[in-house]
């Protein structure tokens, strides 16, 4: 019998990370998954059974990550890791010039820094950093519409979206001499607990400022696309396409609105501030 195909994916408690488990489990793979919980290790390994392994650790602490890739080496007893999908993520709102620092430092040590932590730890395993190996792995980085078109107090989570797209182009061509490819997946609003955190999203700092009324209906319009967002089932088949796909595309973009895909691929920037500025109150309708 083959040995089945495995997969490190970063921060799968909910969201696209369980969606990613989901499908690729359902196609055979067997799922190495990041969660900062015990509980939720316990939760996965319960729903998954023996096609999940469950790695405990925060992609900010680059020691624990290193101890998760050689429990990852040790399961795989010689065989090459067939992909790393680095999805661990948060989204940190607020106008840039109000944020707390900190806030903003946290966004950059997610979403950024995270990830080049767990490149650095898994892509040996991949079948980068040594001599070429036959079948190397694939990186796939779940960036987001929102790395192409920032909105306005998403400009945090969008600078690290952004940094993503430049942050895969970079390692694609750095990776060319091991064979390992990197692959951008890009979903548009997808129906994952982020928006309950949205919800949650304490605005009164900002009520003595201008942008109060504006935040405010920003925040209606983000719960009201996330709750008609793509399942995250459809995130994860296109990672699994990024994974398989013998010649895959650079960058995929998934979501259920063509007008996401006509702000961020066709109108020119000053149309959509404009029309954003109206939207929100920004400037005079």
């Amino acid at each position: 019998m083959a040995r089945k195909k495995s997969v490190v994916i970063t921060g799968v408690s909910t969201g696209i990370g369980w969606g990613a488990i989901k499908v690729l489990t359902d196609q055979g793979f067997h799922v190495f998954g990041s969660v900062r919980k015990a509980a939720d290790a316990d939760r996965l390994k319960a729903a998954f059974g023996e096609a999940f392994t469950p790695l405990l650790f925060d992609v900010t602490d680059a020691a624990a990550v290193q101890a998760g890739a050689r429990e990852v080496e040790a399961a795989l007893a010689g065989a090459p890791l067939a992909g790393l999908v680095n999805n661990a993520g948060v989204a940190v709102a607020g106008p840039i010039l109000y944020l707390p620092i900190d806030e903003w430092r946290q966004q950059l040590e997610v979403n950024l820094t995270g990830v080049v932590i767990a490149t650095q730890a898994f892509a040996p395993l991949l079948g980068a950093g040594g001599a070429r190996i036959a079948d190397p792995g694939r990186i796939v980085n779940i960036s987001s519409v929102g790395g192409r078109n920032a909105n306005p107090f998403m400009g945090p989570y969008c600078t690290t979206k952004f940094g993503l797209e430049g942050l895969s182009e970079a390692m694609r061509r750095e990776l060319l001499p091991f064979g390992v490819d990197v692959i951008v997946v890009a979903p548009g609003a997808v129906a994952t607990p982020i928006w309950d955190k949205a919800d949650q999203t304490d605005t009164s700092r900002y009520a003595n400022t201008v942008y109060a009324p504006a935040l405010d209906r920003l925040r209606a319009f983000m719960l009201a696309l996330g709750k008609s967002g793509l399942p995250p089932e459809a995130v994860g088949q296109a990672i699994a396409t990024a994974l398989t796909a013998p010649k895959p595309k650079v960058r995929y973009v998934v979501t259920g609105s063509p007008l996401q895909v006509l702000m961020t691929e066709v109108l020119p920037k000053r149309v959509l501030d404009k029309a954003i500025g109206k939207r929100l109150g920004l400037i005079e309708g």
